[in-house]
């Protein structure tokens, strides 16, 4: 059997490899893992508008690379992914400059410096497409003194340049293009701010980096609002996968009611329903965020509910990590134990939901609604055993009785589900309950404590009543004076 060589078209594979399906976000990511991968500490970013000159630039105080590992790291594919590598690297195929770079522009540029040694290549794409060769261009040490942003590297660090940003700015440039190059930063810099979140803040056992965009300093986004005294933070599961360890700490976000609106805003990413789920980190870097991997519905039960996956960077064949570092598809063993923490955050609702005709309200509460679920229906009723409506209801003969509660059944008729469920799902911060002014209060629990009286119960007893029953039990500050004045009359 005769072996045939067939080598890719350069002029094609390399034009094939701008459309792996990089955004602009992930692309700038995967270059800033590179500097990561280097030990750096410090990194600028910059974005020049200049029509279709424009460009932008990574630099970091990394360790840099000799010429020869410069070389090695410019060809596309440097990398086996089978092959074992540090455990603090952030890369797997050895295609994330090459691709990332190649999806937004179509001049790579890479200068670097490794212990005072200066070295520098480019990819030209239309110069590898003219020539159908994979032809690499080494700069002369002339030619990188003339780059200005070469001036930014110390005795060690690396430079990568995007020049011809074709797939940022096209060639029909208009007067919005660049408005629009600002607004894809600002997209570009929230990503940032999530995805090395963890790194800009600093953790035990991760080296904290600093990332500047045109000057200003990037701020970690914690998807998790970790450090707000009202975030649950449920026990951590320790999942033993080949020999490696995966770590799962389950969070719920602090209800609206528990934090400042702004906070509260900030928090949601945009969307508590849709930013719900699983967020997965490989060696303290997002990967995927606000997915449950079919495991369960995105509800407005669990908006709140946000879990963290930390892998270690030598399972990305097993989780199906792809090239953008965009997608992960757990295995099965690791599905079936997610499964078990998502029945964890929401396990106590999800079987009250499926119990046949259960009450949902907590035992020993006088509320005026009672919520219930029947035949997988969830239904508001009012309470009819409410202390204030047994008490009117005494007063009533068999018609009046009939009466009443054919308007209560009315009333429970005519809840307004729909409003109700599109207010909670999109504002629930702005809905508020209506309150009881001071008097009215007052004149109920006259008539609340005068009939408990009657009924024969002691003032250590009304006073329990009074702590269990609606609208008392939400109004402890008056109720307290009310009845430290009554004891004091007798």
């Amino acid at each position: 059997m005769e072996d045939i060589r067939t080598p890719p078209k350069a002029s094609s594979l390399i034009e094939s490899l701008r459309d792996i399906g990089y955004s602009l976000k992930a692309a700038v990511a995967d270059i800033i893992d590179n500097s990561i991968g280097a030990s750096a500490g410090h990194i600028e970013l910059f974005f020049k508008w200049g029509g279709n000159a424009s460009s932008i630039s990574i630099i970091d105080d990394g360790k840099g690379m000799s010429s020869q590992e410069l070389v090695e790291a410019m060809r596309p594919g440097s990398m086996n992914p089978l092959q074992s590598r540090n455990r603090r690297d952030l890369g797997r195929f050895g295609l994330g400059l090459k691709t990332a770079s190649f999806s937004q522009c179509r001049e790579l540029t890479v200068i670097t410096k490794k212990n005072g040694e200066m070295s520098g290549c480019c990819w030209d794409l239309d110069y590898v497409s003219k020539t159908d060769d994979w032809l690499l261009k080494k700069l002369d040490p002339d030619k990188i003194n003339n780059f200005p942003e070469f001036s930014m590297l110390g005795d060690s660090g690396t430079l990568v340049l995007w020049r011809n940003i074709d797939r940022v700015i096209d060639h029909t440039v208009t007067d919005n293009t660049e408005k629009n190059l600002y607004e894809k930063m600002d997209e570009v810099r929230k990503h940032l701010e999530i995805v090395f979140h963890r790194y800009l803040k600093g953790e035990p056992g991760l080296k904290t980096i600093s990332i500047f965009m045109n000057g200003d300093q990037l701020k970690p986004f914690d998807p998790f609002n970790s450090l707000h005294p009202a975030t649950q933070r449920l026990p951590v599961e320790n999942l033993e996968l080949s020999g490696e360890t995966i770590l799962i700490q389950p969070y719920i976000l602090p209800h609206h009611s528990k934090t400042t609106p702004s906070d509260y805003e900030h928090y949601s990413g945009g969307d508590y329903l849709k930013n719900q789920g699983f967020y997965v980190y490989r060696n303290a870097r997002l990967l995927i965020s606000g997915t449950w991997f079919r495991l369960a519905r995105q509800r407005e039960l669990t908006k709140l509910a946000r879990v963290k996956v930390d892998l270690p960077n030598n399972l990305d064949h097993l989780w199906a990590i792809d090239v953008r570092k965009s997608r992960a598809n757990p295995p099965e063993v690791i599905r079936q134990r997610l499964r078990k923490v998502i029945d964890k955050i929401t396990g106590g609702s999800t079987r009250v939901y499926t119990t046949r005709g259960k009450k949902l309200t907590r035992e020993g509460l006088n509320t005026v609604w009672i919520r219930t679920v029947s035949h997988s229906k969830i239904r508001y009723t009012i309470n009819r055993e409410h202390p204030f409506l047994t008490k009117y209801i005494v007063d009533l003969d068999g018609d009046g009785i009939i009466n009443f509660n054919d308007m209560l059944t009315m009333i429970e008729g005519q809840f307004p589900v729909e409003a109700f469920y599109s207010d909670v799902s999109n504002s629930p911060e702005s809905i508020a309950q209506n309150t009881i002014d001071d008097e009215k209060l007052l004149e109920l629990a006259e008539l609340f404590y005068d009939s408990m009286k009657e009924g024969g119960m002691t003032t250590e007893e009304i006073t329990q009543q009074f702590e269990v029953t609606e609208p008392f039990k939400d109004y402890k500050d008056i109720i307290s004076i009310y009845l430290t004045a009554k004891e004091q009359t007798g």
